[in-house]
């Protein structure tokens, strides 16, 4: 007969935990596991999302070519894309490079920009690709904080000694 298998133990410690990243987890912690794989998909990923996006807009392109609207109208919708594409590029580049919580002004904006955000997927993708060839996408901003409350963590440990319930009276 085997033996029942045990509940994982959790360490009683208060140590603050990990945030998880999409797609990697917490694996980007101590860079272990399968951290290396993710780190080649996420990018292929990416690349494909993007290109199947391009190939997206292009069919809507030739859509309104075909519907001969005129040469201008091409070349507007051409640019507007091209527009859409740069500002969801470096709104993207900046919320993986800072995070959420630092995005002010026009990228701050979620709802009232949609469209322009949906229209430029493909320039958010690629920098998406991009920055995941330097790191785990938000990895830099998550280890930050990571280290910033496991260095508060340490010191509210360090502070602590003797017995908390034995309190000094004065």
């Amino acid at each position: 007969m085997s033996e029942p298998r045990k509940a994982p133990v959790r360490p009683s410690s208060t140590a603050p935990e990990p945030e998880p990243i999409r797609w990697f987890g917490t694996s980007w912690v101590e860079r272990g596991g399968d951290y290396r794989l993710r780190r080649v998909l996420v990018p292929l990923g990416a690349l494909l999302a993007a290109v199947a996006a391009a190939l997206v807009l292009k069919f809507g392109l030739s859509g309104v070519r075909l519907s001969d609207a005129g040469g201008f109208v091409y070349v507007l919708l051409v640019a507007a894309i091209a527009v859409c594409s740069c500002l969801a590029a470096l709104r993207m580049w900046k919320l993986l490079a800072e995070g959420r919580d630092n995005l002010t002004g026009w990228m701050a904006e979620e709802k009232s920009l949609g469209a322009l955000f949906a229209i430029g997927c493909v320039g958010s993708l690629l920098a998406y690709f991009l920055r995941s060839l330097v790191e785990a996408p938000g990895e830099s901003v998550k280890r930050a904080r990571y280290e910033q409350a496991l260095a508060a963590h340490q010191r509210r440990q360090s502070s602590r000694t003797g017995r908390p319930d034995r309190k000094r009276k004065g």
